[in-house]
């Protein structure tokens, strides 16, 4: 029917548009946090820490927070097109994943826009010497926590899928790895290795959903689309459509 293929088609065209966001937003950020650590004076790709990269006297500011939103932004979007790719099959749901992903885009893209005050950590004032600096130091936290926490959800939804269920064990691993490298980013946040360990820590669930985004596009949201409805001439009888073969047999 002409109806269910433009519903299907738009469909499928948003889910891969979504999915395409899963792989955009990680690239931008990662190439803005690598852009802006170059601009830095005598600081290399891993000198800083992401969010002093976005401070106000970090030098051109604008290309992290463009980085924070973008991601942010793109998150969201992709975990959109995540729910709807995940909405049926076996497994009864796409579960908490798909939500936690969103969550953590919005907080994201608020911890771009609520900026740090000072470039360093040890800089005069402190981290959290204003209020949004304050803001800024909570919503990080919650970034933190809903990265493992996402990944988890999103392993123990794959694992009741047959056709995710291979993905559990590597989402597992990636969401332990994640986990221990924001624990020694937390231990020691003024450290040598902190930006370092940081990066790795946030570039590690990023490339968990490029991963998802590129197996969704290749899917091509055939999940999203739904079942194709039975036409009326395939659903009618065998009998009722010989009349109509024998009449063009005997022409």
């Amino acid at each position: 029917m002409v109806w269910w293929s433009a519903a299907g088609g738009g469909r499928r065209a948003v889910l891969r548009l979504g999915a395409a966001a899963g792989l955009a937003g990680p690239a931008a950020f990662t190439g803005a946090w690598i852009a802006s650590s170059l601009r830095q004076t005598g600081q290399g790709p891993g000198g800083l820490q992401l969010s002093g990269l976005a401070a106000p006297d970090a030098r051109d500011p604008w290309i992290m927070i463009s980085g924070f939103v973008v991601l942010g932004g793109c998150t969201f979007a992709f975990g959109a097109a995540l729910r709807a790719a995940l909405r049926t099959g076996p497994a009864g749901g796409p579960g908490p994943g798909p939500a936690l992903v969103q969550g953590a885009g919005l907080l994201t893209a608020a911890a771009g826009l609520l900026r740090r005050d000072h470039m360093l950590l040890n800089a005069p004032g402190g981290p959290g010497a204003s209020w949004h600096g304050t803001a800024h130091d909570v919503i990080s936290g919650l970034v933190y926590v809903s990265l493992v926490i996402a990944q988890l959800a999103l392993a123990r939804r794959f694992g009741r899928d047959p056709a995710w269920r291979s993905w559990r064990p590597w989402l597992l691993a990636s969401a332990a790895a994640t986990g221990l490298l924001l624990a020694a980013y937390a231990a020691d946040v003024t450290g040598a290795a902190a930006a370092g360990l940081q990066r790795a820590a946030v570039t590690l669930p990023q490339a968990a959903v490029a991963a998802i985004a590129a197996r969704l596009i290749r899917r091509g949201g055939l999940a999203a689309a739904g079942p194709r409805p039975s036409s009326t001439r395939a659903r009618q009888h065998p009998a009722k459509r010989l009349p109509t073969a024998l009449g063009r047999t005997s022409r």
